[in-house]
């Protein structure tokens, strides 16, 4: 008999060690190495051949087949695959059992013999099996790292996170390609290409780092600590909206900073940069209390088992879809003649909590257009409170700053209160409590549409016209229409816009003592248009750049020229220029506040005022500011209304904000801490990624619903998001009831207990495995 072969150098046992590495990386399983290990075909690259001599069947029972399946069980052991073992052999018949003893490794099967699938007969020499044959246990090293949520996960993430950020401040830098240095960038290509490559890395890294951040925060509590972790996921909730609060407050006064090296603009760079320096030294922080945190072996590339495994359920069930094969409890059950029954019981957990995610993305749908619908909406108010004056697009802090003061109340006070009641308000009930929320915040924003509704200006449809007369000469005017004559004093205009059908409008002018003047003009229907007249014959149709009220809140102001001779005009440092005699300029728009405005002209003796403060400018008004001469030459400021500002008060806007917010609590922030709690403990992640994908597809919703919808009423368009809610409400409320709450712990210990228990058949079984083998030999 040959003695043992001659270990092999060690560069040789690292380089096998490595190789098993790489395939175990790949293929997501975990390989049983020992630090001499060579030869014997234990490395899936290795180029030894394996050796055959050292593998032997002993199936006293089986005959001739029972050494043909001894040799499929010998391939299978050399190949590491579980899916080349027999199932027959393994599972089928009586429930094959894996047993690895001090010197072989070998499968017991009941009425049929034991299979010997590795002997360690060379004293240094170890057969390497996949996971799902023998496992980790007792290894001294367990490969085959994957994504579920560790450290290195979110460290990693971050980082990719934080140069996303860096690349997106770069992108902002006008200076950056501004050869000529005139302000404006020379290539806009360059900064467009960055800006994209930022957020693409920005994208990236907020999508792998959310649903790690949650599991890994919960994976520091132990079993029994519910409570706990519950309130860390409050927390968490809150500590999440307390940073979009702050960052809605500092990153506009960021903005508004000037900088730059060659030319002084609005500090876009700044207000990208900083939150990139927080997030580097975050991620700093997070690394010194590393040594503190609670860490897990990585489990494999669990995503990519899970969908194999799903997806072998899908096609073995087709495969057998004939009547004559027997129906199973479960789908996921067809997976098992492959996969070991933890993971699909596992795997079957997480669907089971998919399948109700189903209707969630309805929520978000609705809740994300706080940052969209409800601020146009509030464009359309007046924001100003007492002594606070609002911007539209400020009123999304009135949602972080109710989650602040909200989530400690429900932890502290609502929540016991009613467990105190003796009402068993279980996740799900929240949940669906949650969505009811939401859906009446909407009926309120309807409601407040409505009240808007009576305050917006009407503007021209289809073969309309608009027209409104302004005199800003010193004679009073008389302007026939049809149907109607009015008389207008000097420097006056008319009440409001006048609405005719532009096919049957004429127009005449007419002063005491001189003849009617037609108005010749060809009007452009759907739009409004002022007419300028200074005398009975002279007079100027100009058309209103305005078809609808000022975006944002702001206030459109205009200057009407009644000197003779043309001049510029600053107004808060918004410059028109050249606004010529008896003219109108452009539309520009300015936010709420008092302005100044300055005259610029050299026919203006030095001795006028030429320095002039506007009346406060409210939110969503439209101005004409017409500049006469006085007496004495000087210039004179005269103020018309052209858009009356907003009426309804931004205030209306809390009480919608307060139940979505509401909502929000005790939707979100349970659909964490429930994710979490029904997730096995090596799928954490990928519920969470789940739960976080019902967000998105919130958002695809919003965008098929108001494109297929095209209301021309907002608040129909909410009442029917209201609706929608109401009816998905409902029916999440049915699955909830049917819902059975598990205990994955409990599960998994189950699954460790039976492991357990065959190890002691295993054990029990080794001395008489071993006086077989030898005598046999």
């Amino acid at each position: 008999m040959a003695g043992p072969a001659e270990p092999p150098p060690r560069w040789w046992a690292l380089g096998g060690r490595l190789c098993a590495f790489i395939a175990a990386g790949w293929r997501g399983q975990k390989y049983i190495t020992e630090e001499a290990e060579w030869g014997c075909g234990t490395c899936p690259c290795s180029p030894r051949p394996h050796r055959q001599d050292s593998l032997r069947a002993q199936l006293p029972s089986a005959g001739g087949a029972g050494l043909k399946q001894s040799q499929q069980l010998e391939r299978a052991a050399a190949k590491g695959q579980e899916e080349d073992l027999p199932q027959t052999l393994l599972e089928k018949e009586g429930g094959g059992q894996l047993i690895e003893g001090k010197e072989r490794v070998t499968r017991s099967i009941p009425g049929k013999g034991v299979a010997v699938l590795g002997v360690k007969d060379c004293g240094w020499t170890h057969n390497v099996f996949s996971e799902q044959m023998v496992g980790c246990r007792g290894s001294p090293v367990c490969m085959g790292k994957g994504l579920e949520g560790g450290p290195r996960t979110i460290v990693s993430l971050s980082i990719v996170y934080t140069i996303g950020q860096v690349v997106l401040a770069v992108s902002s830098i006008n200076d950056l390609t501004d050869g000529n240095r005139d302000g404006t960038p020379d290539s806009l290509p360059v900064h467009v290409a960055l800006s994209m490559i930022g957020l693409a890395l920005i994208a990236l890294g907020t999508g792998g780092i959310k649903p790690c951040v949650s599991a890994f925060g919960g994976d520091q509590f132990e079993e029994g600590q519910e409570k706990q972790r519950n309130r860390f996921f409050s927390i968490f909730y809150l500590a999440i909206n307390a940073g979009s609060l702050l960052s809605t407050i500092i990153t506009p006064i960021l903005r508004v900073q000037q900088c730059g090296i060659h030319s002084k603009q609005s500090c876009y760079p700044l207000a990208f940069g900083v939150p990139a320096a927080l997030m580097a030294v975050s991620l700093i922080v997070f690394l010194i209390g590393s040594r503190m945190y609670k860490k897990f072996q990585p489990q494999g590339n669990i995503m990519a088992k899970v969908v194999k495994c799903i997806g072998f359920a899908i096609k073995n069930r087709i495969r057998h879809r004939s009547k004559k094969f027997p129906k199973r409890e479960h789908w996921l059950d067809w997976a098992k003649e492959k996969y070991d029954e933890r993971l699909v019981s596992q795997i079957k957990m997480v669907t089971k909590v998919m399948f109700l995610y189903i209707p969630l993305p309805m929520f978000w749908a609705l809740f994300d257009q706080q940052g969209s619908r409800w601020t146009l909406q509030a464009t359309t108010m007046n924001g100003r409170m007492g002594i606070i004056e609002i911007q539209p697009d400020q009123m999304q802090t009135v949602n972080a700053i109710l989650i602040v003061i909200l989530v400690p109340i429900m932890e502290a006070v609502v929540y016991p209160l009613i467990a105190k009641c003796g009402f068993n308000f279980t996740s799900l009930k929240r949940m669906t409590v949650g969505m009811f929320l939401a859906s009446m915040a909407f009926v309120l924003a309807a409601i407040v549409q409505v009240e808007i509704d009576k305050t917006l200006p009407v503007f021209p449809k289809g073969n309309e016209v608009q027209v409104k007369v302004l005199n800003i000469g010193n004679d009073n005017m008389t302007i026939s229409f049809p149907g109607e004559m009015m008389t207008l004093n000097q420097m006056s205009q008319t009440n409001e816009f006048m609405t005719f059908d532009v096919d049957k409008l004429s127009i005449n002018i007419s002063s005491t003592g001189s003849p009617v003047t037609p108005v010749t003009h060809n009007f452009e229907q759907g739009h409004r248009h002022t007419l300028l007249v200074w005398a009975p014959s002279q007079y100027r149709v100009i058309k209103d750049g305005l078809d609808e009220k000022p975006d944002k809140g702001e206030n459109g102001i205009r200057f009407v020229n009644a000197f003779d001779e043309s001049f510029n005009i600053t107004m808060d440092g918004t410059v028109y220029v050249n606004v010529n005699s008896h003219n109108a300029s452009e539309y520009q728009f300015f936010p709420s506040g008092t302005k100044s405005i300055t005259i610029s002209s050299t026919e203006i003796s030095q001795q006028c005022e030429r320095d002039f403060d506007s009346p406060r400018l409210e939110f969503g008004g439209a101005y004409t500011y017409v500049i006469r001469s006085t007496v004495d030459g000087c210039p004179e400021l005269k103020v018309f209304e052209d858009i009356s500002p907003n009426i309804v008060n931004m205030a209306l806007q809390i009480p919608q904000y307060f139940l979505l917010t509401c909502g929000e609590v005790v939707f979100s922030v349970t659909g964490l801490e429930f994710s979490y709690s029904q997730a096995p403990s090596n799928m954490k992640s990928v519920l969470q990624a789940g739960w976080l994908l019902t967000v998105a597809v919130g958002n695809i919703i919003v965008l098929i619903v108001a494109g297929v919808g095209q209301m021309s009423q907002q608040w129909a368009e909410y009442i029917l998001f209201a609706a929608l809610l109401l009816f998905v409400c409902i029916v999440f409320g049915i699955m909830a009831r049917f819902y059975t709450y598990v205990n994955p712990a409990e599960i998994e210990a189950q699954f460790d207990e039976d492991e357990k228990k065959k190890n002691l058949e295993k054990d029990n079984l080794y001395p008489t495995l071993d006086s077989i083998s030898q005598t046999q030999m």
